[in-house]
């Protein structure tokens, strides 16, 4: 599906979107659902990714091909290990197949994990033969992605002896390895984190326990975006979301105040309102414990005719895309001043904003997301646009609502 989008006739917003659970909360709830079965779920995220999770975990035997979702790779790949009896291929789409899984794999190996490479060393699809795993302390690469740590830390209490990790190096994406510690915490499992070594004890069962998913902060970055592009007087108000939120992107909060918007809290709602423009024709952000956001940042800079220096991004090539050469082609062709690098950005001033320019988006739902803001600036194609289901399937109807104007070709 080709969208054509073009911003509200009135630019000063004040509007309420309700968005659903987020991703990474709803397939960590999941998989420890899998493991306790007495564990109930509310606000469960309606994307492709958590379909694909719910379905892979109901597989005893074959294949459980879960198509883009790099999360349920890397969950799924240390549930299958662990659990004795089950044996499956392990696989996704083409994408899938150049991401790589070899550090994960290796870790669960040397806990006794019996894991074979179908095609490509280090790489899906994966054949799995699950074993009851004894050992109980393994390292990782500190710098790696989050996934495949908390991949280890939520099948760590089903495994009779625990597990203690040791990570080596500068840890990076801290809030996903703490979202994932926390709700262990909420279910009743002992852990720690202190400095780089992280402890989780064994338990067999827990107490009946109902998690609530928060609404995903990844998504509220594009509504971010929106206000910071509109008029100040701006206000949308977003549910359900709490202060003190386990998602790493919260810090959005923070960062979009030197776009000119605040944040407000009331019961669980978050209002985001345009305070002011930007003070500052430039911001630098280390981004390593939010990569996700990186790039609405970069398109509202854009927007904004800002300049934007955005460390911290290595994992972002092995993402749906390598999102970093991405932004720099999709963002070139609408006349920005752009460079990259394996873990940076850099956005410089320019003076050329084109309309009507067709945004690839490369099988990655946040670069269709991402973009989607600029229309409040200039009108804009959007490539295979339905590739938002992956996270946020109602994205496109909850732009109409906002006023935008948006026609299939």
């Amino acid at each position: 599906m080709k969208l054509h989008l073009s911003a509200p006739s009135n630019k000063l917003l004040h509007n309420n979107i309700q968005i659903t659970g987020s991703k990474s909360e709803s397939n960590r709830s999941l998989l420890l659902q899998a493991l306790y079965p007495n564990i109930s779920i509310k606000n469960l995220s309606n994307s492709d990714d958590a379909e694909v999770m719910q379905k892979g975990l109901k597989i005893e035997n074959g294949v459980v091909d879960i198509h883009h979702a790099g999360t349920a790779m890397r969950f799924l790949t240390g549930y299958f290990a662990s659990q004795e009896g089950k044996e499956v291929t392990l696989t996704g789409s083409q994408r899938m197949t150049e991401r790589p899984v070899k550090v994960l794999v290796e870790a669960l190996q040397s806990l006794g994990a019996e894991i074979s490479y179908e095609k490509n060393d280090g790489y899906p699809p994966i054949r799995i033969k699950g074993k009851k795993l004894i050992k109980s302390q393994v390292s990782l690469p500190a710098n790696i992605s989050s996934q495949y740590i908390s991949s280890l830390l939520l099948i760590a209490p089903s495994l009779q002896n625990g597990l203690e990790l040791d990570l080596v190096g500068k840890i990076t994406s801290v809030p996903y390895i703490k979202m994932t510690l926390a709700l262990l915490s909420q279910i009743g499992i002992e852990n720690s984190f202190e400095g780089n070594t992280i402890k989780v004890s064994p338990k067999a069962s827990v107490d009946d326990v109902s998690l609530v998913v928060e609404s995903d902060w990844s998504s509220a970055s594009y509504y971010y975006s929106i206000v910071a592009l509109s008029e100040v007087g701006s206000e949308i108000t977003l549910s359900a979301y709490k202060n003190n939120s386990l998602q790493g992107d919260s810090a959005l909060q923070e960062l979009y105040t030197e776009f000119g918007v605040e944040t407000q809290f009331e019961g669980n709602n978050v209002i985001l309102r345009k305070i002011e423009n930007p003070k500052e024709q430039k911001v630098q952000f280390d981004l390593s414990n939010a990569p996700d956001i990186a790039q609405t940042i970069a398109v509202t800079c854009f927007g904004l005719g800002m300049e934007c220096h955005l460390t911290g991004l290595h994992t972002l090539k092995i993402k749906e895309t390598d999102r970093l050469e991405a932004l720099h082609t999709e963002l070139s062709k609408l006349g920005a001043n752009i460079t990259v690098t394996e873990k940076e950005l850099t956005l410089s001033l320019s003076d050329t904003m084109n309309a009507d320019i067709a945004i690839d988006t490369y099988n990655d739902h946040r670069m269709a997301m991402a973009f989607a803001p600029l229309a409040m600036k200039v009108p804009l194609f959007v490539n295979d646009a339905g590739v938002v289901s992956k996270s946020y399937p109602d994205f496109w109807k909850d732009l109409e609502k906002l006023g935008f104007v948006s026609k299939s070709i």
